[in-house]
């Protein structure tokens, strides 16, 4: 008797749980739903037998994780088509230049392709903004505007111009600052400094009194080995071991604010892609999602041991605060000068900075919980 009181009191508080969290959800309605949920609930085609075999160019070549980025991407397509769609990838100069592979998709001498968008700026400056921006969107952020705030929207139309459809396609998260012979801390520090960066924080260099040139990845040891340069930032700390920088350099001036996330995208000649069987396309769009998922946990992994090596070897020194608003600030007047010039531009940095603002009360309440480790947070490093 005593086991079933027992049982019938556990079974009313289960009721009474149930009930209230049923009212609480009621009391205000649903609070966000999943777009896709009714297209999936009454799928509406068949698993297809056509077997397609695509070809797949990219910028980068086998070293580099980018490529194994492009490769994971090829990977699981082919495990969730099970092999019904097979894309092959080629690493730079195997099919055509490195720097030819947007056009090579555009004219369908390929079907895929891998990229981080802001190599195709001289076609359109907005495409830098889907790439990086300097003291703009981390990887965090770039994954809510992507897929929540009209962003991927924005950059198939973008694409679409050039008969191209595109999705995100790998999110590498922050990148590092300067690897460098010179100690720079402040503002001073940096004029007349010689740099290698490219894109919108090139410019910005610039105005601050740096002397900058874009060299190519594979240029940048010697340049900083023979002192052509003094300094050179070319991607995450993952990235950047193979390359050997800290045999040459004393310092690693952070943190990287000229790319506080790498947003890399898979991308596919239009006319190939909607000639594809409804099942494959859906294929490629969740494919993409988790090549964005596992390359964004994956790097940062490999970035947490990079880091440790890179200390054994070289200083790794912190830009004061003063400089880093000094920074953004003419960060701001630049961008603001490229909006003015570009309308595409204003569009997707319009729409970037709306969410950032959005976003700005959630960042600022939640701040105090940075897991550190115990000493750490206990010493009172409570943020990022």
């Amino acid at each position: 008797m005593k086991r079933l009181s027992t049982v019938c009191v556990s079974m009313l508080l289960v009721l009474c749980i149930t009930v209230s969290f049923s009212f609480a959800a009621e009391k205000r309605g649903k609070f966000g739903s999943d777009k896709r949920h009714d297209i999936a609930k009454r799928v509406k085609f068949k698993p297809s037998n056509k077997k397609v075999r695509w070809k797949m160019v990219m910028p980068w070549s086998k070293g580099l994780l980018f490529y194994d980025i492009a490769v994971h991407f090829c990977d699981s397509v082919r495990l969730a088509s099970a092999g019904r769609l097979d894309i092959k990838p080629f690493s730079a100069g195997e099919l055509v230049p490195a720097m030819q592979t947007f056009d090579a998709v555009s004219k369908g001498s390929a079907q895929a392709g891998h990229d981080w968008p802001g190599y195709w700026k001289g076609k359109n400056e907005a495409f830098v903004a889907f790439a990086s921006v300097p003291f703009g969107l981390d990887g965090e952020g770039y994954n809510i505007w992507l897929y929540e705030k009209g962003g991927m929207e924005m950059m198939q139309e973008l694409y679409g111009r050039f008969g191209i459809y595109a999705l995100p396609g790998g999110q590498c998260g922050q990148e590092m600052g300067l690897f460098s012979n010179k100690k720079a801390t402040k503002f001073e520090d940096f004029k007349g400094m010689r740099l290698r960066t490219p894109g919108w924080y090139m410019d910005i260099m610039n105005s601050l009194g740096a002397s900058v040139s874009p060299l190519p990845g594979g240029e940048v040891y010697l340049a900083l080995e023979r002192g052509v340069i003094d300094a050179a930032e070319f991607s995450s700390p993952a990235i950047n071991y193979p390359m050997g920088f800290d045999e040459i350099t004393k310092y690693a001036i952070q943190p990287g604010v000229h790319q506080p996330g790498i947003q890399c995208a898979v991308f596919f000649n239009q006319k190939a892609y909607d000639k594809l069987p409804e099942d494959l396309r859906w294929i490629i769009d969740i494919c993409a999602r988790e090549t964005q998922l596992w390359s964004y946990n994956w790097i940062n992994s490999l970035n947490a041991e990079a880091i440790r090596k890179f200390k054994e070897k070289i200083e790794i020194v912190k830009i004061d605060k003063e400089t880093l608003i000094e920074f953004r600030k003419t960060t701001k007047q630049y961008l603001d000068s490229l909006k003015a010039k570009y309308p595409d531009v204003k569009k997707v940095l319009d729409s970037q900075e709306a969410f950032i603002a959005d976003y700005a009360e959630w960042r600022d309440a939640r701040s105090g919980a940075t897991p550190w480790p115990y000493e750490i947070y206990v010493s009172g490093k409570i943020t990022e």
